[in-house]
């Protein structure tokens, strides 16, 4: 049974290009099995989380990422009576267009690309599934329906100012109303992420011996969670102490995401989609109390973790890579693949250039770009 603000099947406005329904299938079970046969969502599988993707087995990727957001995503939507099928396709498509080596890709790459309109990497999301996914006889793109889209491009809120290139320019041909919050299906995606790569990212720091269980004590949340499993299992190994610790700071988080939003659902009374999306706030929410105690775990998280001496090194390294295959590929367009290269005839000036090549190095793996770096023999 879904609430009456759920988003249905039969309310969907459809996809750009209309094709028969599936007699088996709801629209938005299409859109999340199309992003799973997807040559962008199988690429995650070798794109940095935090660590390199070589760094070791272990390690979340892009892919394990993705997967871990569908799961608590559809989770609370189920919870929440909202629609289970739209909420998983919009958290596995969350992360499409993140870059080789993971913000840090993402960041050189929009420095390369200011002159050209920059990068960013829900706008090439957008990009891929409308675009760059080749497939299809009928169509470029995945043809997904307008609320998976609509999620992808606005799951973290509305969009406003100045539009990235890529999300202007499919917005002018199928107007997404980025003003706009998008529905609480897109919104429970945009936080399940949060509460997936909190979680993980103190289980990966860990793990990497960036941090111990005793400095994490100190941290809200965290503190409790572990002095609960000591005086519950005293002498309980450390591989399942951190285990049993970690699950109850899962559970704090996804429980305290229900209750807030349950009651922010109850106070706007919605009896539509339509009226989420007019609201002046999101409805899914953490607790002002919760997401304070979360704002500690990250500040923690980006000193112990994503600034530490090692991490900082394989940055400096992997920064160097896009830049100079960014450089590579702009002075020698010709040396792309050659489905590429037809696409460079066409392009008018150097921007839609830099676009492609970007494009390009956008899609690359971690382990691809590497390789490709050292059989052009960059970087000295």
């Amino acid at each position: 049974m879904l609430a009456v603000y759920a988003t249905t099947p039969g309310g969907s406005r459809g996809r750009l290009h209309p094709e028969a329904e599936s007699e088996f299938r709801e629209p938005f079970q299409r859109d999340r099995d199309r992003i799973i046969h997807s040559s962008g969502f199988r690429r995650l599988k070798h794109k940095t989380q935090v660590f390199v993707e070589h760094e070791g087995d272990y390690f979340r990727t892009r892919l394990t990422h993705s997967i871990e957001v569908a799961q608590v995503a559809r989770t609370i939507a189920g919870a929440l009576g909202l629609n289970g099928h739209l909420t998983e396709a919009v958290a596995l498509a969350h992360d499409l267009g993140h870059t080789p080596f993971g913000h840090t890709g993402e960041d050189k790459l929009d420095e390369l690309m200011a002159p050209f309109g920059g990068f960013d990497h829900n706008a090439q999301a957008l990009k891929i599934v409308t675009s760059l996914e080749r497939h299809y006889a009928d169509w470029d793109g995945l043809n997904l329906t307008w609320e998976t889209l609509e999620g992808i491009a606005k799951h973290n809120g509305p969009v406003t100012g100045d539009l990235p290139y890529a999300l202007a320019d499919y917005d002018a041909r199928h107007d997404l109303e980025l003003s706009t919050h998008a529905g609480a299906e897109a919104q429970v995606a945009a936080l399940a992420d949060d509460i997936a790569y909190n979680n993980h990212d103190l289980h990966d720091g860990l793990r990497a011996g960036l941090f111990t269980m005793d400095e994490i004590a100190d941290l809200p949340i965290v503190g409790a969670a572990i002095a609960e499993v000591d005086q519950r299992y005293p002498g309980l190994d450390a591989g399942r102490r951190r285990h049993e610790a970690l699950r109850r700071v899962f559970g704090v988080m996804v429980e305290d995401v229900l209750s807030t939003s349950a009651q922010l659902l109850k106070s706007a009374n919605p009896q539509s989609v339509e009226d989420i999306r007019a609201l002046d706030h999101a409805v899914i929410r953490f607790s002002p109390a919760l997401w304070a105690d979360l704002k500690v775990i990250r500040k923690f998280l980006f000193t112990r973790m994503y600034r530490a001496p090692s991490v900082v090194e394989m940055r400096e390294r992997v920064t160097q890579v896009v830049a100079d295959l960014f450089g590579h590929f702009m002075a020698h367009p010709m040396g792309l693949p050659d489905e590429w290269c037809r696409e460079i005839e066409a392009a008018a000036d150097e921007t839609a250039l830099a676009r492609l090549v970007s494009d390009y190095i956008a899609g690359m793996t971690d382990r691809f770009a590497l390789q490709e770096h050292k059989r052009l023999g960059l970087g000295g």
